[in-house]
């Protein structure tokens, strides 16, 4: 019998969530065969059979939190293939034999009562991976715990349910766990509860340690469309038929920003301990919304792509992202970034800066204004404000207004930029 357990994932991977699991008990599996699908902080990731055989047990179920090195599963090399369970019904045997338990003593009013012995007699207590860590943290001994799930399994809540009730072995540590459930609001009208998943939290939590740990500054501009609307009209059609891909927006402001950055470097850099990194190379995140919340992808050497280039680029990550199927090495390592708030409807927005990086451009919707000319007449023109957001640590506010104002040069008269790319 081989247990199967988490593997290293990435480096800064240690945990995950049970998304799916991709087989059941009984089911033949080849060594390299995807088995469970897991939610990480940054993408979901397959975890692959590291030896042929047949799955025995299924130790966490979906919904489950597990870190690297966790055992998940068993595998017997020698077994047969039965595929008679399924990953929500799997309970180990200790739990199977719990019904004939519950028969025997058919008078006896306390459920817990029964389910504890049944755990007690086979020396150990059926617990989710989330739960024993849980318990570990709260120093709670996992016999003492109550189950509230028919197959007697221990989840992180009847841990947290036992450690407000007062824990013996360490009173002082439920104590504590009071607050966040007095934080909780009892609302008198319906109301959903919807855990957030990990990828949200781990959004949320990056957002928080930004504002708190850079000194983000915002400065603003506009920018007149009309000579990159009229460009794109001219050849757009040229432009497809011989690229295969449309000429949209993004490629001029990502040809706009790398010329930027390459005039003032320090926008291209981070901080690293007391020095300054200042990247040679211009990979820029593109941020996508997706259903699970904001990736950034990134299109590598945006610098030495053409227009057609950064635009296949940018819609093959975008597929890959709405298809929930980004690789990590798709994410990482970006040096700038651009989002576009102006496909929802944004007028104007602080974006804010995607750690370690210290600049991010923002684009917003195309309005019509009417503007004054240099000669005193008034025209109508299609107007975006653009928002850069920096680390004042690093970037001094002259350099940011000028970098913001370049862009806005670049893409006012856009056939400087056809031409280098």
């Amino acid at each position: 019998m081989q247990e199967i357990k988490i593997p290293e994932l990435a480096e800064s991977i240690t945990e995950g969530t049970i998304a799916e699991w991709l087989v059941k008990k009984g089911d033949k599996v080849e060594k390299g065969d995807p088995i469970v699908e897991l939610e990480t902080d940054k993408v979901n990731v397959e975890v692959n059979a590291e030896i042929s055989g047949v799955i025995t047990e299924i130790l966490s179920v979906e919904g489950d939190d597990v870190a690297v090195g966790d055992t998940i599963a068993k595998v017997d090399e020698n077994g047969e293939a039965s595929g008679d369970a399924s990953p929500a019904a799997e309970a180990p045997k200790e739990e199977k034999e719990a019904p004939a338990a519950k028969e025997e003593k058919a008078g006896t009013p306390e459920s817990s009562e029964k389910e504890e012995p049944a755990k007690e007699s086979k020396g150990e207590v059926i617990a989710s991976p989330a739960a024993r860590k849980r318990a570990r943290e709260l120093n709670i001994d996992l016999s003492k715990v109550a189950a509230r799930d028919p197959l007697g399994r221990v989840r992180p809540e009847d841990v947290e349910a036992t450690a407000k009730a007062g824990s013996k072995e360490k009173p002082s540590k439920p104590a504590k766990q009071e607050a966040p459930a007095a934080a909780k609001t009892d609302f008198e009208k319906p109301v959903e509860r919807v855990k957030m998943t990990r990828r949200r939290q781990t959004i949320a939590k990056n957002l928080v340690n930004v504002q708190q740990e850079t000194a983000m500054l915002t400065t603003f501009n506009e920018v007149d469309m009309t000579a990159v609307m009229q460009l794109r009209s001219e050849r757009k059609e040229k432009f497809v038929k011989k690229n295969g891909v449309k000429l949209g927006f993004m490629s001029f402001f990502t040809k706009a920003v790398v010329g930027a950055l390459k005039e003032f470097p320090l926008l291209n850099a981070e901080i690293q301990g007391n020095e300054l990194v200042i990247k040679k190379f211009y990979d820029i995140g593109i941020a996508v919304s997706t259903d699970d919340g904001l990736v950034v992808p990134i299109v590598r050497d945006a610098d030495r792509k053409d227009f057609a280039g950064i635009e296949q680029s940018i819609v093959d990550l975008g597929t890959k992202a709405r298809d929930n199927k980004l690789a990590l090495s798709d994410l990482q390592g970006g040096s700038f970034t651009i989002t576009n708030g102006g496909t929802f409807g944004s007028m104007m927005s602080t974006p804010i800066l995607n750690a370690p990086q210290v600049g991010i451009l923002g684009m917003h919707n195309i309005v019509k204004r009417a503007m004054v000319m240099p000669d005193d007449s008034i025209e109508v023109r299609p107007m975006m404000y653009l928002a850069l957001s920096y680390d004042h640590r690093i970037v001094d506010g002259a350099e940011a207004v000028q970098f913001l104002v370049r862009i806005k040069q670049m893409l006012e008269d856009p056939y400087d930029l056809l031409l280098e790319g």
